[in-house]
């Protein structure tokens, strides 16, 4: 990193030597205590800090400022308010007191709710995130002071993502605590952190015009495969065409300004699909910066005369696109699920992770919930995504110690090694104790787990809030256990270790997840396989899980109903926008198309017979054939959408446009290519 990058990373947070500037020390100290420790703010800061933050941002060419929040729409939201206030007919100051900082009111009638307020009931509150750092948001003459905020209802229901990640947090920390006390540690700072993983497309923007699925659904509903896509593997870490480097280039250098750590870029698997990943942080911090990511790869795609994808499979037949959500959690400076030189022998270790697999196991239908949207029904279990069957893969070493732990009898223990690759001018390598396995949903992969179910558009705190809670719970199972053993503290532990991974050890799957026996074998072993959204979101009203997530504080019953709801009336408005997309496509588009290709056919053979010409005219008829074959099948399709379209049934409706689909993209193979109405994927995927 250039030292001019070292001397702008961070300047548009109000974090560090910004607050140390701004306000004074006592003030700043008490600051900096909540947000790197998590202690409770004294509001009698509150001015304060509005007061530095408003300098800060008015030097910084902040003209207004907004309470930012996530809403369950999937984004984020704001409303923006002027620093400036009139005192009189020509005059005014600014103003930003404590007040604004704290709190702040909106309407929320037009945000979904989930039956958590009535339609008439407008008032929603923002409440001020002191654990995640203010930041300016800059665009083309100015600039604005964001505040990450929370956002609930009148009644303090949450209304948000943020909320329940912020329990969830709380819960987990709570329950770790615990747990380091049956150890004897002395009381330090549990820290739950993340690395999101975040994958997308780049098309050129004038395609993206002409693509009226892009542009109202993020998908292609029609496309045929082009002959070259991904088979080759030719992209996946190619060298980077300079356009998209220079895009690459100004989103980190974007990103660094808002100290989001971008760390890693490279060309994906799929054709014009790439990746962007983060270092660690903590995980509400990392949340919020995953959700600016999104922004700021829309917002630079667009001034590079690109247009960035973030659906989980814009592009049928090539890979989708994931945000690998990889998850850890610390005492003090101990990442808890690092397993050391010997994991055999590091309690702590095999605790926290025995409590992670039985968690996994009793509350893999949460987990899956946490994933499910229309996006990722098309991408779960397709072109190296992971399967929508959730199961935990450990890897040789840990399976082996697993073994070893339930059946008390000692195997081999292989350890590090290196690796020679036959070349005498080369070092030996060091070489991990397993190799990874990229069809798994939640592996470990060193010292944390790799959630990597979630789509790349999703806000991954629905994620990380479920397992944040599960594993709260299941560290509480434990500490309830031992509370209640009388005998020698490590002889009780070892017994329930045992016996937790002979109970659950049915999670545990090292093979390959999309083989065709797994499914089957996931079923002999009772584990759920929730395919699509409707299933996916059914566990939201299992009563135990409504308990499990009540008795933690993370979701009440009522907050557990409102996002049912809301994921059942988000997956069925957007199945019927593309059902509506893909009819109106195929008749206003496709279909003109096809018959004035049939007729421009049917005319040149009535031609060709009038003057008696015999050549050509059996490829001329084939072709009229496979067209007016083609024009009658998509008039059918098409009746067929419209009248699944008219009972509103999701699943008869998907079925009916991929039937469609099929014709429309054999249709595509025939027409005259000049005339095609729609950017191919050859074009789209190759041309950038």
């Amino acid at each position: 990193m250039p030292d001019s990058t070292l001397k702008t990373y961070g300047t548009d947070v109000f974090y560090g030597k910004a607050v140390r500037k701004y306000m004074p020390k006592t003030v700043a100290d008490k600051l900096e205590a909540t947000m790197r420790e998590g202690k409770p703010l004294d509001p009698s800061i509150a001015d304060d800090v509005a007061n530095a933050m408003k300098n800060w941002a008015l030097e910084s060419g902040a003209t207004h400022f907004t309470h930012w929040f996530q809403p369950m729409t999937g984004g984020t939201a704001e409303k923006h308010d002027a620093f400036l206030e009139p005192v009189g007919p020509a005059s005014a100051v600014h103003k930003f007191s404590g007040k604004n900082l704290i709190g702040g009111e909106t309407d929320a009638s037009s945000f979904p709710s989930g039956g958590l307020r009535s339609t008439f009931e407008a008032r929603g509150y923002t409440a001020w995130d002191p654990t995640s750092p203010a930041f300016i948001k800059r665009h083309g003459n100015g600039a604005t002071l964001c505040i990450p905020t929370a956002f609930c209802a009148y009644t303090g229901a949450a209304l948000d993502m943020k909320t329940p990640l912020l329990r969830s947090i709380q819960a987990l920390t709570r329950a770790t605590e615990r747990l380091m006390q049956k150890f004897r540690r002395p009381k330090a700072h549990v820290s739950v952190t993340l690395g999101a993983e975040q994958e997308y497309f780049l098309i050129d923007k004038k395609f993206y015009l002409k693509r009226p699925d892009l542009l109202q659904t993020g998908r292609t509903v029609f496309g045929a495969a082009p002959a070259k896509h991904q088979q080759l593997d030719d992209h996946y870490f190619g060298a980077i065409r300079p356009r998209i480097l220079n895009f690459m280039t100004e989103v980190e250098q974007r990103l660094w300004k808002l100290g989001i750590p971008a760390k890693t870029r490279h060309n994906e698997v799929a054709p014009a699909q790439f990746e962007l990943a983060p270092m660690f942080e903590d995980l509400n911090l990392a949340v919020d910066h995953n959700m600016l990511v999104m922004e700021v790869l829309r917002q630079t795609a667009d001034s590079h005369g690109l247009v960035c994808l973030l659906h989980e499979k814009p592009f049928d037949g090539v890979n989708g696109s994931g945000k690998h959500c990889n998850w850890s959690i610390s005492y003090g400076e101990k990442n808890l699920l690092s397993p050391g030189d010997n994991p055999r022998d590091n309690a702590i270790f095999l605790t926290v992770l025995s409590a992670v697999v039985r968690a996994v196991d009793l509350h893999s239908d949460m987990l899956r919930m946490a994933t499910a949207g229309i996006g990722n029904d098309h991408r779960l279990g397709a072109n190296e995504a992971p399967p929508a069957i959730i199961s935990i893969f450990l890897g040789d070493e840990l399976s082996e110690v697993m073994r070893e732990i339930e059946t008390g009898k000692a195997g081999k223990k292989a350890g590090r090694t290196t690796m020679k690759i036959g070349v005498d001018t080369m070092p030996s390598l060091p070489k991990d104790t397993t190799d990874r396995n990229r069809t798994s949903p939640f592996a470990f992969t060193g010292n944390k787990f790799e959630f990597r179910a979630p789509g790349s558009s999703q806000n991954c705190a629905a994620s990380c809030m479920v397992l944040n809670t599960i594993v709260a719970e299941s560290i509480d199972a434990i500490c309830d256990k031992l509370d209640a053993a009388g005998g020698d503290f490590h002889e009780e532990l070892q017994k329930l270790l045992q016996r937790l991974i002979k109970k659950h050890k049915r999670i545990l799957f090292s093979g390959d997840g999309y083989g065709s026996d797994w499914p089957k074998e996931a079923k002999r072993r009772s584990l759920p396989n929730l395919r699509d959204t409707l299933e996916a979101i059914e566990p939201l009203n299992d009563l135990a899980n409504r308990e499990l997530f009540s008795k933690y504080g993370v979701l009440s019953d009522g907050e557990m109903a409102s996002r049912y709801e809301i994921a059942a009336e988000s997956y069925e408005r957007r199945v019927f926008i593309e059902g509506r997309v893909a009819l109106d496509m195929a008749r206003a588009m496709i279909r003109p198309v096809v018959a004035d290709e049939f007729t421009n056919l049917a005319t040149a053979i009535g031609q060709a017979k009038k003057d008696g010409l015999k050549v050509g005219v059996a490829g001329l008829k084939a072709l009229s054939l496979k067209l007016g074959a083609g024009l009658d099948d998509l008039h059918v399709k098409c009746e067929r959408l419209e009248k699944a379209l008219g009972k509103t049934d999701c699943r008869a409706i998907i079925a009916e446009m991929e039937d469609l689909r099929r014709t429309v993209d054999r249709l595509e193979r025939l027409v005259d290519d000049t005339k095609w109405p729609l950017p191919k994927y050859r074009e789209m995927l190759f041309i950038y």
